[in-house]
């Protein structure tokens, strides 16, 4: 069973994680960003960490991303598979150390260099951007596994535990597109989202956690 980490602030804007379970077989959700403390790991195969409009720096606005940072360095520490998106790539690498500063708004289909690595298999190099932080500085023990021409440290993954993490949503398919393009705007370029199959990041994870 894989932990579905909820971290949206803003309740209009919980739409990614219900596209997050879509593509997995068993999991639960816990509303990080409501409920705070600490869930269960008990049973738990592996965590995904998802998505906010908040930032890793409004730490004092939202203390939970404290409790979350904690969480982070126990399932390092315990070698729990982890998959973080997004906001999660962020607080990831900013608990173990790293550095994340605000860059300006990117909501757009970019050209990645992706590792040879099996969270990537099937995936390609189309991947859907819509976020405006960026990991500036990696986390204690988190090596670059992806990269883009406007963001070098795009996704990371840790040496020695089970961890990944991608700044790209692979939940963001044209089902979203529409309601990304009202909530955040969305810049055309000459790539297209028939060659997103940026999705198969989620069952590499679930299979990978289930191994």
């Amino acid at each position: 069973m894989l932990l579905v980490l909820e971290n949206e602030v803003d309740p209009d804007s919980r739409y990614f994680v219900p596209e997050i379970v879509r593509y997995l077989s068993e999991y639960e959700v816990y509303t990080y960003a409501d409920e705070g403390g600490q869930p269960s790991l008990a049973g738990v195969d592996g965590v995904v960490i998802s998505g906010s409009t908040a930032g890793v720096y409004d730490r004092e606005d939202y203390p939970w991303m404290a409790e979350q940072a904690d969480l982070v360095r126990e399932l390092v520490e315990r070698e729990i598979p982890t998959l973080g998106i997004c906001f999660g790539h962020q607080i990831v690498n900013h608990a173990l150390g790293g550095r994340v500063e605000h860059r300006g708004p990117t909501h757009r289909l970019v050209r990645a260099d992706l590792a040879d690595d099996p969270v990537f298999e099937g995936v390609g190099d189309v991947i859907p951007m819509a976020h405006g932080d960026h990991v500036v500085e990696r986390g204690d023990g988190m090596e670059r596994i992806g990269s883009a021409d406007y963001y070098p440290n795009l996704a990371t993954r840790h040496r020695d535990a089970p961890v990944w993490t991608v700044q790209y949503h692979p939940e963001f398919t044209d089902r979203l597109l529409g309601r990304v393009r009202e909530d955040f705007g969305w810049t055309e370029t000459d790539l297209s989202f028939s060659d997103v199959r940026a999705e198969a990041t989620l069952r590499n994870f679930e299979r990978l956690a289930g191994a």
